[in-house]
């Protein structure tokens, strides 16, 4: 993790040290040996809808409480990890 200096901390380059979720749901996914489409009817989600979702770097907040609750896994803690990650080294 390469975190910012204070001085140089902007929305863009923040978002450049956000973890992709999609990408960790689908490998958490892999790691269960489930699928998208298991995930789409057990979050109530449009099996191509949720596949294209899960492309993007972000998802909404509820559909990832959904998501989390299904795998068991808090997903929102990748984020809190990466903030208090990038607040330690910019003390």
């Amino acid at each position: 993790m390469n975190c910012l200096s204070e001085e140089k901390m902007t929305y863009e380059k923040l978002a450049d040290e956000e973890p992709h979720i999609g990408k960790l749901i689908r490998e958490r996914l892999s790691e269960n040996g489930q699928s998208i489409s298991w995930l789409a009817k057990k979050v109530y989600c449009d099996r191509s809808n949720l596949y294209k979702k899960l492309q993007k770097k972000d998802i909404d907040t509820a559909l990832l409480f959904r998501i989390s609750t299904v795998l068991n896994y808090n997903f929102f803690n990748c984020y809190s990890a990466t903030f208090m990650q990038c607040k330690a080294q910019n003390k």
